[in-house]
């Protein structure tokens, strides 16, 4: 530490919650300077010598530690950025400096702690991006301080993006950034790869806001949290720098604002009144970063276009926040490779220490000034505290279901599938649902939320591609070939199983079609609810319901019961299988598969209290092409409460 450099604040005290001003989290524009802050000098203390690089404890991704340094420094340089820039330059921390000695050193080529080079499907084309846009962000007060000949060091490295190739899925829209800005600074760069990037954004494009993460349509599906964190984040950012010197990015920018407007009606609602967004899809280590395309609808073209008004942009954004920062994600100030604690099952092969700090997209809203309204305007309740949702999302064939008593939200899925080729099962992907308040259970076979059949030695089946089935309205439907193994081709198979769901009031009713040829052996379908977990092991609960299986743990109350074919009703435990505590369990439901076309349905819930209803009389009619079911639900008193009605189309 030289005599010009800032201290290094070892604790940060975070403001007084505001609650005239956000009457339900309490936090404004100042806790997020805050958070920014803590996180930022936290990471400060891994610095190497130099600056160059971040380094942080815990175990290296597969693109080792040299990469993995240069991500702890480029994540973290995109947080400080969007801190800084939001407030105009005013830096009282002193974070530039560090970075822009960094810079300097990681891009001098013999320095000891030099960058790793850009080269083809290489992880730094993924930090150059985050570098581009910390420099794009900070001209006045980082860029423009350089000299010439420190300015064309840096674009050297930069450059090594124009001559590479990136995967063929969201990676493309980094090497736009990264043109950009070389253009902007007037370095030579390859102009091509930023039509490319662009024109590949269009070939993802599904409809209603939705994009998939990569040209796998025929072979499988994609939608996740990249669709929001970086199909939607990088071309509104592109096109607002791009502005003054492309003359489409305009054009552009309206329609990623529109698409982007559709998009939020749908992503609102993955966000639990407790602040947790939905448990589904892979890098989810990367947390808040999900709320950023909210704040990003007050930005340029977008600016007040999308569903969401600023007291509820901020609400959900800051209550997500909260959410990890105050329950443990943050044990010494730096983000844990899990959700809350740690948990490595859940982490992928290509994250490492630093990778977590991709939560510093949801910073974005830091670029909207202090007099902005998301800021000045009072916390409003979000659209799942307002009231019940019921909401088919097309282009991924989801339900997004959420019940306003306890701010729970489900994705009940029946498009997502990760699916390439034969391989092992993906939690954060096949499951028939998901939730805010529940994780699926890494467990081995799939259990929880999944419908499978059992062979001869007791192992499930797995749910590999997803096919989409047409469905009544506010209804979804899709079917699959069940498989047994990491190797098998799920073509091959001679099983069908075709899926149906619809819910209200956190109440699922699932219907299953079970066909198999004349070579399959008999087998046992078998179907779990949704997992809790907690410190404890859940309990099993309510006598008066015992036909289905019922559990209870910290405050939420999950239940399965059979409503057709099933004999059995049992509970699944784990160990060490969730993210969300040590014990975990559900309920599942059994019943042989008799003959070649079998039906079996269940009643699923999850609630903040004790389910008050059950299942009543089903009705159900298979006529090979349609399937349709009415199921009453009864009340306390045994009378007609509800009744859910579900249709769907069978496999040709």
């Amino acid at each position: 530490m030289t005599a010009h450099d800032p201290p290094q604040h070892r604790s940060f005290a975070m403001p007084e919650p505001d609650f005239a001003l956000s009457p339900i989290t309490g936090w404004t524009r100042a806790h997020w300077l805050a958070f920014a802050d803590q996180q930022l000098l936290a990471a400060r203390r891994h610095f190497t010598p130099g600056r160059a690089l971040i380094r942080l404890p815990g175990p290296p991704s597969w693109s080792g530690e040299l990469s993995d340094g240069l991500e702890g420094f480029a994540r973290t340089f995109m947080l400080a950025a969007f801190r800084v820039a939001g407030d105009q330059g005013d830096d009282p921390h002193g974070h530039l400096v560090f970075y822009r000695a960094g810079l300097l050193e990681g891009t001098r080529p013999d320095s000891g702690e030099s960058w790793p080079p850009i080269v083809d499907r290489s992880q730094p084309i993924v930090e150059a991006a985050s570098v581009a846009l910390g420099l794009q962000l900070t001209k006045p007060w980082l860029w423009d301080t350089l000299t010439e000949g420190e300015q064309r060091q840096v674009a050297a490295w930069l450059q090594g993006s124009s001559r590479s190739e990136a995967w063929d899925n969201n990676w493309v829209l980094f090497q736009v950034l990264v043109a950009e800005f070389l253009a902007g600074a007037g370095f030579e760069h390859n102009a091509a790869q930023i039509k490319h990037g662009l024109s590949r954004l269009e070939d993802w494009y599904e409809g209603g806001g939705w994009y998939r993460d990569g040209d796998n349509h025929g072979t499988g599906d994609f939608f996740d949290y990249y669709c929001g964190w970086a199909l939607h984040l990088y071309p509104v950012l592109w096109a607002g720098v791009a502005s003054g010197r492309d003359p489409e990015a305009e054009a552009l920018g309206e329609r990623y604002a529109g698409r982007l407007a559709e998009f939020l009606a749908d992503h609102a609602l993955f966000f639990g009144g407790h602040g947790s967004p939905v448990f589904q899809g892979r890098s989810l280590i990367y947390r808040h970063a999900a709320v950023a395309p909210l704040f990003l609808g007050f930005l340029g073209a977008s600016s007040g276009s999308g569903p969401l008004t600023p007291g509820q942009t901020r609400r959900i954004a800051s209550g997500a926040a909260k959410f990890f920062r105050e329950g443990g994600s943050y044990p010494d100030g730096l983000p844990t490779l899990g959700w809350r604690d740690a948990f490595e099952p859940m982490v992928q092969s290509y994250s490492g220490p630093a990778s977590p700090f991709w939560t510093s997209k949801a910073f974005v809203g830091l670029l909207l000034p202090a007099t902005h309204p998301v800021w000045t305007a009072v916390e409003e309740p979000a659209p799942v505290e307002a009231a019940d949702h019921l909401r088919h999302a097309a282009a991924p064939n989801y339900l997004l279901h959420s019940t306003a008593s306890d701010g729970i939200a489900r994705v009940l899925n029946h498009g997502s599938d990760k699916y390439y080729a034969p391989g092992p099962d993906d939690p954060h992907y096949r499951r028939l649902a998901y939730s805010s308040h529940t994780a699926p259970m890494f467990s081995g076979d799939p259990v929880d939320n999944h419908f499978a059949v059992l062979n001869s030695l007791g192992v499930s089946s797995r749910r590999s591609r997803i096919l989409r089935l047409e469905a009544g309205p506010l209804q979804a439907a899709s079917w699959h070939r069940p498989v047994w193994s990491d190797v098998e081709d799920q073509a091959e198979s001679p099983w069908r199983v075709a899926s149906g769901t619809t819910a209200r009031g956190g109440y699922e009713l699932r219907v299953h079609l079970v066909e198999r040829d004349g070579t399959a052996p008999a087998g046992t379908a078998r179907e779990g609810g949704y997992a809790l977990a907690g410190s404890v092991p859940p309990v099993a609960s309510v006598p008066s319901l015992a036909a289905g299986a019922v559990l209870s743990a910290d405050l939420l109350h999950a239940a399965i019961w059979p409503v057709h074919g099933y004999s059995g009703v049992d509970t699944f435990t784990a160990e060490g299988a969730s993210p969300l505590g040590r014990h975990a369990a559900c309920g599942v439901l059994e019943g042989a598969v008799n003959g070649n076309r079998s039906v079996f349905a269940s009643l699923v819930y999850l609630g903040g209290t004790v389910p008050e209803l059950r299942p009543g009389r089903l009705e159900l009619n298979d006529d090979g092409a349609r399937l349709s079911a009415s199921l009453v639900l009864a009340g306390p008193d045994g009378g007609v409460a509800d009744t859910l009605e579900l249709e769907f189309s069978t496999p040709a």
